[in-house]
């Protein structure tokens, strides 16, 4: 039993802190009951509102305690049923109906249903935060109906291929709840620390900045559920002392790990390594529209001059970027002529550009404290030398960083990037990181070309499969030629999880934000 459940000191402070260890001994029944999940990681949970929050510490929340109408699982990723049991396309891709499963209940006792459903879209769309922008100008609240108490049905604005990858991240609220406690806010104030949901854990207790405990909901309805009677969310800053917590069998999970830790846990005892390819792309973004930059053949000049080889050895666990899409994903291809180091092209392009002998500096910055990023900086500083260009490097906190994106005249020269897929359909990484709507945010602060964004436009409402696959060809090739990124790495996620551990099946969407309710302890 110690095997499968063994809380550290540290652990049962902060549930004392909680409240959790009270006079009823609460963690003794967890010791006993011996199927207890710690998760260590180092990120807070930001709040309890599925429809404002974001990030991967509110996915994993969202995945645990709410249900969406589909959710996503496998590699490569799919949909697969959740509230919804069943649905049907139309021919025309831009109507959907929906058949809820009629065991589904919300943690109240109350079915879901229909109304719960169109009510949890208008919310959702209406409040306009969190993951709405996946749906913006596709889903129009007006156009999701309610056919009858297990139906409902969506008229999109326009046809929309990655319509159902996107659903995962938009969980069923119960109206009755949520229009309960409203307030003045459509319920946002009271949904900051409490629920309204229907998934197969509820938060019972939690302390921001140290646990956050779920446990086993009494009405959880889900099929294929594992033995747990519980989650412990534990926030652990440093990922060494993950790693640690790990190999002492103080946690079962951890999500955050290193190259570095990674290597120290190979062959440890009891533990698993999880190192696998995930829709994660790091990028270095350069000022196409202000600057030196703005000169599109320094801008290739600078990508035949960057070191790759050294990027990708820093990196530890990872592969090579092969143009704008992350490998594998629907579309990409492997084949793409990408720049690699080559400095004969590098100072062809230099002479063709409007500074052939260099001689000035540029600025890249990089996130403050995080090593990978400031190595990544090293690696181009030594790589324009070649160009005879000084680079300048400054360390920023994220907030100063995403504050420099508001326009071209505050954007650095060069931003290193990392795009997290948040739903496993190409559209995810092309629309928000290339599309000229995104301009001013971190992940397209400035690149804008028609060409590219009547490609991203057509490919996102093509369902026929085959062609849309042509038009991502026709778009990776059409980035390429525009040079306004540095590609880089595709680093693998890398989690440490404890033998004890059963059920647990690697999906390259959001892995990191781990899914418990398929899980067994020993």
């Amino acid at each position: 039993m110690t095997s499968a459940f063994n809380l550290s000191r540290r652990t049962l402070l902060a549930l004392a802190g909680a409240g959790l260890a009270s006079a009823v001994l609460p963690v003794k029944s967890f010791a006993q009951s011996g199927r207890m999940l710690v998760i260590a990681s180092n990120q807070d949970i930001p709040n309890f509102d599925p429809h404002t929050s974001s990030g991967y510490s509110a996915a994993f929340l969202m995945r645990n305690v709410y249900d969406p109408l589909v959710r996503v699982a496998e590699n490569p990723p799919a949909p697969v049923p959740a509230l919804a049991e069943s649905w049907e396309m139309g021919a025309d891709g831009a109507s959907y109906v929906f058949k809820l499963n009629p065991a589904a209940v919300f943690h109240s006792g109350a079915p879901v249903t229909a109304e719960d459903v169109v009510y949890s879209f208008t919310r959702a769309m209406t409040l306009a935060k969190g993951n709405s922008w996946m749906l913006r100008g596709i889903v129009d609240p007006a156009k999701v109906m309610a056919t009858d108490a297990g139906t409902v049905t969506f008229t999109l604005e326009k046809p929309f291929a990655a319509f159902l990858a996107v659903l995962p991240w938009f969980p069923i609220v119960e109206k009755a709840v949520v229009e309960a406690n409203l307030g003045s806010d459509q319920g946002q104030t009271w949904l900051m620390t409490n629920t309204a949901a229907s998934g197969p854990f509820t938060v019972a207790r939690f302390q921001v900045g140290t646990m956050y405990y779920l446990a086993r909901s009494k009405t959880a309805w889900q099929a294929a559920g594992g033995n747990l009677d519980g989650i412990i969310w534990q926030i652990v800053r440093e990922t060494a002392s993950q790693r640690l917590m790990l190999q002492r069998g103080e946690a079962h999970v951890a999500v955050d790990l290193t190259s570095e830790d990674m290597d120290a846990l190979e062959g440890a005892a009891g533990v698993t390594r999880v190192i696998e390819p995930e829709y994660r792309t790091f990028s270095i973004k350069m000022n196409t529209a202000h600057g030196p930059l703005a000169d599109i053949n320094l801008r290739k000049a600078i990508a035949y001059a960057t070191n790759y080889q050294a990027i990708l050895d820093a990196a530890g666990y990872a592969d090579l970027m092969v143009g704008p899409l992350p490998n594998g994903i629907m579309g990409h291809d492997p084949n793409l002529d990408v720049p690699r180091m080559d400095l004969d092209k590098a100072k062809e392009f230099l002479a063709k550009s409007a500074t052939p002998e260099g001689g000035f500096t540029l600025k890249m910055v990089h996130v403050s404290g995080l090593e990978q990023q400031r190595r990544w900086a090293l690696i181009m500083l030594d790589s324009l030398k070649a160009l005879n260009i000084t680079l300048e490097i400054q360390p920023m906190n994220w907030p100063d960083m995403v504050a420099a994106c508001a326009s071209p005249e505050t954007f650095p020269d060069l931003f290193p990037v990392y795009q997290t897929a948040n739903y496993g359909d190409p559209d995810n990484i092309a629309y928000a990181a290339y599309h000229s709507s995104r301009n001013g945010g971190w992940q397209n602060a400035v690149y804008k070309n028609p060409e590219v964004d009547a490609l991203i436009e057509e490919a996102r409402s093509e369902i026929d499969p085959a062609k849309r696959a042509a038009l991502y060809e026709a778009f990776q090739k059409a980035v390429v030629a525009d040079s306004p990124d540095i590609f880089g790495v595709l680093e693998r996620r890398k989690l440490g999880m404890r033998d004890a551990v059963s059920g647990y099946a690697f999906c390259p969407v959001a892995s990191n934000a781990v899914e418990c309710w398929p899980l067994s302890l020993a």
